[in-house]
């Protein structure tokens, strides 16, 4: 596991977007975002999801959080402008984001994967993805020590038989990291790195991995140092590179 101990008050004051806020690592990071300090905007497209994650951290007595729904895979050019013109004007600025938000899709051979399934997942998991980040580089910009987090996969440094379209969007995951952080390094007070999360007890994984005992895997809270490292201010200067949450 990634060797980080964060101090209570890490992200105090920080407002920070997390994708796929709904369930599993999403949920996890905004309720250990705002542990820390953290307003959390909790961005999904399924809202009952959101509501749950936004209860529990009130209950927990942490700083309110923002319920955004929002749908990668079918949101348009405007609504994302639209998006980040809100976010503006009810926060300012962003000091990170956490592109979770992704999906599995079929484990096939690429000679039975269909067209549709493979656009489908590079919709959400990489231009939804993309999208999102040109929206808000602007908000994050403007913070004094903003960090970008990308989800990356084992899949998606080493390409693996039957991964399919979600290997592929994964190295596309860190090839946008790359560039990204290549462009911020020395423009800006912004950095962008990956995490690869490795084996996580998620329903993502039980779908992967339906033979799979899940008890073998860490929960999403354990995996959460890594997080914490590069989303305060602890990796300053830290930018560009591949991190394993295991």
């Amino acid at each position: 596991m990634f060797d980080y101990c964060a101090r209570p008050d890490l992200l105090k004051d920080r407002v920070i977007l997390v994708t796929g806020a709904g369930r599993g690592i999403g949920a996890a990071a905004a309720r250990t975002f705002a542990a820390h300090g953290a307003t959390v905007l909790l961005l999904g497209k399924t809202e009952a999801n959101l509501i749950q994650v936004y209860d529990q951290i009130e209950a927990a007595g942490h700083p309110r959080p923002a319920i955004i729904p929002f749908n990668l895979e079918t949101a348009l050019a405007h609504q994302y402008d639209e998006l980040a013109a809100m976010l503006e004007g009810e926060f300012g600025h962003l000091d990170g984001l956490l592109h979770n938000a992704s999906i599995v899709g079929p484990r096939t051979p690429l000679d039975q994967l269909s067209g549709d399934n493979f656009m489908r997942v590079m919709q959400i998991n990489v231009n939804g993805m993309f999208m999102l980040t040109s929206a808000l580089l602007p908000l994050l910009k403007l913070s004094s020590d903003a960090s970008l987090i990308f989800t990356s996969s084992g899949v998606g440094r080493k390409g693996r038989a039957y991964w399919g379209a979600y290997a592929v969007s994964k190295f596309a995951t860190e090839g946008l990291m790359q560039v990204l952080a290549d462009e911020l390094d020395g423009t800006c007070a912004a950095r962008a790195n990956s995490v690869n999360p490795g084996a996580t007890r998620t329903s993502m994984r039980a779908q992967a991995y339906p033979g799979e005992n899940p008890e073998k895997n860490p929960l999403p809270d354990a995996i959460m140092p890594v997080y914490l490292y590069l989303m305060g201010p602890d990796s300053a200067g830290v930018n560009g590179q591949a991190f394993d949450a295991q």
